[in-house]
């Protein structure tokens, strides 16, 4: 077994013909890692893609040959998976204004060269979802594309494929969630080629690392939302004084645990089982 990229959150590993994705309990602020692990984190982020895989199953071909079938170490936070060639897009979709859509749109009135309707607040829900796609940057940040630059980088096929991908499993995955009395303001998805030539999902699916989740019974537009990820982290290491560079500062517990529990949480109201 061959550890072939170490990411801030996830590992990836070559076994045989496979990959093992793996999720650690590192948490990052500000593209920084923190010294303290959030207990628990890479096994409810596993556990809860493995989940939406399986809802999604008619929906989009997916990565995933077994949650169980990996190394005893990596036990409950690994897939095994089929090697993809990764688009390099990073697929957003977005239901309501938040983040950095929305630094975006109160600069141009726009995210990814989508025009939305004048008077927008923070949190406030958009007229529809949309595909609002960014570069997968190897260093530094992302950077917004409009779809008209995955169409010149990936070609209108794929890149209307990926628009309506992206933003069948967001409405699928936000209709679910509601059920559950949770808000998915937006999410990222990635997508790659498998050996046959399929656009399939990979990654991870409508995690708290890759969405904003919101409990839909505090949902307030004009402010700060709760969140169910580590918003509670950044918050707390806005605080500090920290200079948002590495090495960054050791997290208290009640942070740690707060996080833990917003984390397990919304796994537990998602799936409807209990965590441990």
């Amino acid at each position: 077994m061959e550890r072939i990229h170490g990411g801030k959150v996830r590992d990836l590993y070559r076994d045989g013909d496979d990959i093992l994705l793996v999720a650690s309990d590192r948490i990052s602020v500000y593209d920084v890692v923190l010294p303290t692990p959030i207990p628990d984190k890479g096994a409810l982020l596993t556990q809860l893609s493995l989940w939406w895989f399986r809802h999604f199953g008619e929906l989009v071909p997916n990565h995933v040959i077994s949650g169980t079938d990996v190394p005893a170490e990596f036990a409950g936070r690994a897939i095994r998976c089929r090697p993809l060639k990764m688009v390099q897009v990073e697929c957003i979709a977005r239901g309501y204004l938040a983040g950095l859509g929305l630094q975006e749109y109160r600069k141009q009135g726009t995210v990814s060269g989508v025009k939305l309707p004048p008077g927008l607040e923070e949190g406030s829900r958009l007229p529809e979802p949309i595909f609002t796609p960014t570069t997968k940057a190897s260093e530094g940040h992302d950077e917004f594309m409009t779809f008209d630059d995955v169409v010149g980088q990936e070609g209108r096929e794929t890149a209307e494929r990926l628009r309506e991908l992206t933003l069948e499993v967001y409405r699928k995955g936000a209709e679910h969630a509601a059920e559950q009395g949770i808000i998915v303001a937006d999410t990222k998805l990635e997508f790659g080629w498998d050996s046959s030539g399929v656009l399939t999902l990979g990654d991870e699916v409508l995690t708290s690392d890759s969405s904003r989740f919101w409990p839909a019974d505090q949902w307030e537009p004009g402010r700060p939302q709760y969140a169910f990820d580590k918003q509670v982290v950044r918050d707390w290491a806005a605080g500090t004084g920290w200079d948002k560079t590495s090495p960054g500062p050791e997290v208290p517990p009640e942070v740690v645990e707060t996080t833990r529990r917003r984390y397990t949480e919304v796994y537990e109201r998602i799936t409807g089982g209990t965590w441990g």
